[in-house]
């Protein structure tokens, strides 16, 4: 292998029903960031695609980054299949030869990565929480990952020095979308694909749709979250929150006790969260914690612990029991709503 022949910044696109997945873009917006850092390199941002899509799909990757978008091009492979993942992008890699490959860590990139590096035989770098190219050499195209180890409570950073390309799954949530740019455009590389001879022992009988109507707490702008300390009072959380328009979360603890359903776990092990306001309950704050809300625009922390660590990030730390803070919260919200205008 002569690691000589490789470039490029490529990403997978998840997509469904036509819509690009929100953690694609993100990754989307990652490369571009990467590529305008070490410009000597001369890299593009391209774009992979399977399945079949509209126009507007793919003008909406140019408008997100992409410099070229790979579409391999098959309507049944907007159906996702292992095999014929597997089998197209190692073909697609073997043929272009990218540097570096970026697969969100989605249900179906975690299923899609290990399976792929396997088959290209390289080295893959899970669940990334922060991308660099080399800080010492400013003309290398190693890429240092991130990414949280042993439970969360340490970041190691990880190289691959001898094989391509450089993959990686990144955590949704956790990497800026590029803002949409119309004047971009980019180069779409069509190639109708063949599945003769791909003999997949695994067929989809149903597909069963999520309930749309659910929350994406990954999405809220305002996050009111319990912890432990909130016991089984999250009903004094969801009054506070329909005050101010807030979506209701918790903390693995929380989770764990049945207190609240795991799609609403914020965490290393539940959601990456970025909302504008992010108001945590008696939660302490250990480090799986913090990995998936640190980035919120601003924090408010409850907890009676003065020591508790959820204070180090918070903007705002009230010492106090939450179960006794929210209501006298609440109530002064609700009069200031009510004041006459």
């Amino acid at each position: 292998m002569n690691i000589q022949d490789y470039k490029d910044l490529y990403v997978f696109i998840e997509h469904e029903e036509n819509k690009i997945h929100e953690a694609s873009l993100e990754l989307l917006g990652e490369a571009r960031r990467l590529k305008e850092d070490r410009p000597s390199l001369n890299y593009q941002v391209v774009a992979v695609l399977l399945g079949e899509v509209s126009e507007d799909l793919l003008f909406e990757l140019a408008a997100r980054g992409a410099d070229e978008t790979v579409y391999l091009h098959h309507k049944k492979l907007n159906e996702y299949s292992t095999l014929h993942y597997t089998h197209l992008l190692h073909q697609m890699i073997e043929e272009r030869k990218p540097d570096i490959f970026l697969i969100p860590a989605t249900v179906l990139g975690r299923d899609l990565a290990p399976r792929l590096a396997a088959r290209c035989d390289t080295g893959l770098t899970a669940d990334a929480t922060k991308l660099e190219f080399d800080p010492e050499n400013p003309d290398s195209s190693l890429l240092y990952v991130t990414r949280p180890a042993f439970g969360g409570n340490l970041f190691g950073t990880i190289i691959n020095e001898t094989k391509r390309p450089q993959m990686t799954t990144i955590r949704p949530g956790v990497m800026d979308k590029m803002q949409r740019n119309t004047a971009l455009t980019g180069k779409v590389s069509m190639q109708d694909v063949s599945l003769d001879g791909l003999k997949d022992p695994v067929s989809i009988l149903e597909v069963l749709k999520k309930d749309h109507m659910a929350v994406d707490i990954a999405k809220a702008d305002i996050l009111i979250s319990g912890g432990r300390g909130v016991g089984d009072r999250f009903d004094l959380l969801r009054e506070c929150a329909d005050m101010i328009g807030a979506e209701v979360a918790g903390s693995r603890a929380a989770v764990d006790e049945g207190r609240i359903e795991k799609d609403y776990q914020v965490g290393q092990t539940g959601k990456t969260v970025k909302p504008k306001v992010y108001i945590a309950c008696g939660i302490s704050g250990a480090v799986q914690h913090l990995a998936g809300m640190e980035k919120s625009d601003y924090i408010i922390a409850i907890n009676k612990d003065p020591d508790a660590p959820i204070f180090q990030v918070a903007n705002i730390g009230l010492v106090g029991n939450a179960l006794e803070i929210l209501p006298l919260l609440t109530k002064e919200i609700r009069n200031y709503r009510e004041r006459p205008s």
